[in-house]
Formats: structure tokens, sequence, C-alpha cells
């Protein structure tokens, strides 16, 4: 709750000193709120059911409302929308999540069955980095079975952190070598562009930023479009431009937070794992495009969260020889 506090106020501060409009920060804050208390309190109650319940209803989204906001399609590489690709990618997780959350064994083929379908729904949509999150992520739970709690979440981090100085050089075209330049090959020069942009306003106001939601009022490439959304597809650099250094400090705080509580949580190590994994492939999205400013993809990531760091009521019930077995114990076996 400090975490979520202090992002609030220092975009209310960022906004006071510059005459910004501080509403979409809000809500994104909020929304993260409601879905982690939503997933502490369902976890809680029906670690199984909670997140399969939240897996079909982002797929009958998904697929029923394709356009989850208004707003132009996104642009390479995320395909046909990026908020498509994140909420598919938060399905995966959760029916993985599921899965091996279930001591019924013979259910977790079923429910992993439903991540290969958000796979497969990705690729009906059109959108190569929800196929490509999701097998991800169906891959990483498979292997969380026999991972490290401790190496697993440093991994996470690792990753993350070397994905963000990765679209960071390559905004301030410092990227060499082969990666960095099929990375931005596969970027359209209009987003380059508007990355550029972000990085030079966060460079000429580093203390408090442009204000949020100004660089939609300063960007020239944003200006040209008569389709663009007024942002520039990177969640860190646009926190960088609008809320200068303190917003991508809280940013990283609130994402170490994340693993910290993930680390801690009492929940077995493959859904701790498999949770990460998740969140970890839409922190990637969200370096890419701008599917953090969708209200359902903040919602869903903060939902998996609570879920994933939620102390399940113990479940007694008499095993074989009348010796008591919990929950804890049906998952753990």
């Amino acid at each position: 709750m400090a975490v979520l506090a202090a992002c609030a106020g220092w975009a209310l501060v960022s906004a006071g000193a510059n005459d910004g409009r501080a509403e979409g920060m809000l809500l994104a804050v909020l929304a993260v709120a409601a879905g982690y208390a939503a997933g502490r309190m369902s976890g809680a109650l029906l670690p199984v059911a909670a997140p399969c319940a939240a897996a079909l209803g982002g797929l009958v989204l998904t697929v029923a409302a394709p356009e989850l906001s208004p707003g132009p399609e996104s642009a390479a590489p995320l395909g046909r929308a990026g908020a498509e690709a994140a909420v598919l990618t938060l399905v995966a997780g959760l029916a993985c999540c599921a899965a091996w959350a279930t001591p019924v064994g013979a259910l977790r083929p079923v429910l992993r069955l439903l991540a290969a379908v958000a796979a497969v729904t990705g690729a009906v949509l059109g959108s190569v980095a929800a196929v490509v999150t999701c097998c991800g992520v169906l891959l990483a739970s498979l292997a969380a079975g026999r991972a490290s709690r401790g190496a697993g979440v440093a991994g996470l981090g690792v990753a993350t952190a070397l994905l963000s100085a990765l679209a960071w050089a390559i905004a301030a075209g410092a990227a060499r070598g082969g990666l960095a330049e099929a990375l931005s090959g596969q970027l359209t020069p209009r987003r380059l562009a508007l990355w550029r942009e972000a990085l030079h306003l966060a460079e000429t106001h580093p203390a408090l930023g442009t204000g949020p939601g100004s660089f939609a009022e300063l960007s020239a490439t944003a200006a040209e479009s008569p389709l663009s959304d007024g942002r520039p597809h990177s969640a860190p650099l646009q926190l960088a431009a609008e809320q200068g250094v303190g917003g991508v400090l809280l940013l990283a705080v609130a994402f170490a937070w994340l693993l910290h509580a993930l680390w801690r949580s009492p929940r077995p190590t493959p859904i701790v794992l498999t949770a990460g994994a998740s969140l970890t492939a839409l922190a990637a999205l969200a370096l890419v495009g701008n599917v953090l400013s969708f209200t359902t993809v903040s919602a869903g990531a903060g939902l998996l969260a609570g879920i994933a760091t939620a102390r399940p009521l113990p479940q007694e019930a008499p095993g074989p020889g009348g010796v008591v077995r919990t929950y804890e114990d049906d998952v753990a076996g």
C-alpha cells in the first residue's frame, strides 16, 4: 500500500508542478490495488476456482470484445492490439497457476490446455506477441516444478532489468549488436521516433517531468498522426518523460516489491514462479507498448499477483489411514 500510495502521490506532485492530468495514473493505481485485494481474498477462499474463473473470464473478454479499449490498433511488434496480448498472457498465467493449485492430478492437463487455447486465440487474432508470451508462460510453468524459488525470482528480476536496459539503449540509439539491430528492425520508425522524443523530454525535465498526460501535447510525432493515442508506447519512457526520475524509480520499486512479495508468498513454489513468469512477460510487453494504459490489464495484473501471494485457508480432510491432509500437503504431493 505504501508503494502504491507513493506512485499516486508522485503523480499528483508532478501534475501540480506542471499543470498535468494525473487521472490516468490514479486510475491505474486504483485498478492494481482493487485487483490485488480481490486476488488475495479469492485466492484464500478458492485457490483453484478463483484463477480458473479469472482465466476463463479473460479469454471470453478477449474473444467477445477484441477491442478492449477505444483507440488505434498497435503496430509491430505487438500485433493487432497490445492489450489483447497482455490479457492473454495473464490468462495463460492464471490457468497454469490453477493447474498447479489443484490437488487433482487429472485436472492439471485440462487447465494447462486453457493456456494453450490462449496462445491459439492470440494466433487467430493476429497477435504474434500473444503467441510468444503465452507459450513462454506455459513452458516456464512446466519447468517451475523443479526450480528453486530464490533462483527463479532472481532470474525474473534480472531478465526484466536487462530488457529494460536494452529498450532504453535502443531509444537512445546506443544499442549495438545483432539482437539490438533485430529488435530495432521489428519496431516501426514511428515508435522509435516516439521513444526518442520521450527520452529527450526526460533529459530536459529530469526532476518532475513534463506532467502526467502531457506527452501528447509535446510530441511532434504524436501530433502528426490522426490515430495517435498520445503515448510513447513504452511504460518506463512515458514515466520518465511525464514524471521524471521519480516516476521511473517508483515503477522499479513497485516491480521489485512484487518480486519480493512472490518470494515471500506462502503458496507453493510452482505457483509463485508461474505467476512471476506471466507478470515478467507482461512487463516485457509494457516496455514496447502501452498495455498498462488499459484498466483491464492493470486490474488483471493485480489479480494474478494477489492470487499468487494469497494464504489459502486450511482445508483439512482425512487421508489414508486416518491421517489428516491439508491443501498444502495435496499440492506438494
